[in-house]
């Protein structure tokens, strides 16, 4: 299993539990996904770092000051 950390700009937006699907977006150098439909972003990831799953499950969601992360689970 791999768990991978998505930064949420509202609450509410999903659930723990739910099964999301994600987005592959890519760059010249990089890449980055996004729960769709635009819920939450990843950070960038390099080319040996890529998720190969197209979903993934809501494990848990965090708040901190900076706002909310959804930490989704991928079957890799």
């Amino acid at each position: 299993m791999r768990e991978e950390t998505f930064k949420m700009e509202r609450e509410g937006l999903v659930s723990i539990g739910d099964t999301v699907d994600i987005l592959e977006r890519s760059s010249s150098v990089n890449y980055h996904y996004i729960i769709e439909p635009a819920v939450a972003m990843s950070g960038c990831y390099f080319e040996s770092e890529r998720i190969k799953s197209k979903q993934g499950i809501v494990k848990r969601i965090e708040e901190n000051d900076r706002g909310f992360y959804v930490i989704v689970e991928f079957d890799e």
